[in-house]
């Protein structure tokens, strides 16, 4: 009886034993993905490249970490950052979304683990109040200062102009003179392979259209809101690994 009772109390201290392990493990597991999200919503993200538009500085299918702390509590994007945001409309055509992860990697999406695409990255040239344009001496001109944008962007034969669009009255291959003036609350996006981006260059309206005070035309500028963050670090492939800077052309900018 007695090496009854014991075996029995043995096997009660296992099972409980085995018991504790799995809430220990169910603890951990629900702490993991609460902080997971927590540096999603608060601090970093990571998504993918879906397109040539930021070559050189960034390739297709680049994976890159987002910070979210710069544009706390007040901060917003600055000139020259390179920033993460949602299509603010008619930017993306459907054959450029991405398939929305599925399985596993759905849920890593959900909590900022697996790297989404279905946003655009550009370059801030122009923020709240700056007058934007193109060109002098083939560069890009903010508040009256030609950007020097050698170091950063694609290689052009004639200037630092956008690609070539037909948007009301402007018909131009990148080079002939438009003029922007941002918006409050919104930001002046280019790509760095200016000849392959459809950034805000590309869906600027013509001066008569600007000047009638067409909804469509604000469609050009991006709203801060909708910026997700900063790209902070290229972190994939390995061998591409880098910290992104502020070029420091646009510090001379008033």
């Amino acid at each position: 009886m007695g090496a009854e009772r014991e075996a029995s109390v043995g096997s009660g201290r296992r099972q409980r034993g085995v018991l504790g392990s799995l809430v220990e493990i169910l603890i951990i597991a629900v702490t993991a993905i609460l902080l997971a999200v927590v540096i999603k919503t608060f601090l970093a993200q990571a998504f993918y490249i879906p397109s040539e538009s930021m070559q050189p500085g960034l390739e297709v299918n680049d994976r890159v970490l987002v910070e979210k702390p710069s544009y706390w509590m007040g901060g917003t994007p600055e000139r020259g950052d390179v920033v993460v945001f949602t299509d603010p409309g008619g930017w993306l055509s459907a054959n450029q979304i991405a398939p929305s992860p599925t399985g596993f990697r759905a849920v890593l999406a959900k909590i900022g683990l697996y790297p989404t695409g279905d946003h655009l990255v550009k370059r801030v040239i122009g923020v709240a109040g700056d007058t934007v344009e193109c060109c002098e001496s083939g560069r890009v001109v903010v508040n009256g200062t030609p950007l020097d944008a050698s170091s950063f962007i694609a290689p052009t034969d004639t200037c630092d102009g956008p690609m070539a669009q037909d948007n009301g009255s402007y018909v131009k291959g990148g080079c002939r003179g438009w003029k922007a003036v941002v918006p409050e609350g919104r930001i002046f996006v280019m790509g760095d392979n200016r000849a392959n981006s459809a950034d805000s260059s590309f869906h600027l309206c013509s001066p008569e259209r600007q000047e009638s005070g067409d909804e469509a035309c604000s469609n050009a500028f991006v709203p801060v809101s909708d910026v997700v963050g900063r790209v902070a670090v290229v972190f994939w492939p390995t061998d591409r690994f880098g910290v992104e800077h502020r070029p420091e052309t646009f510090d001379s900018v008033d």
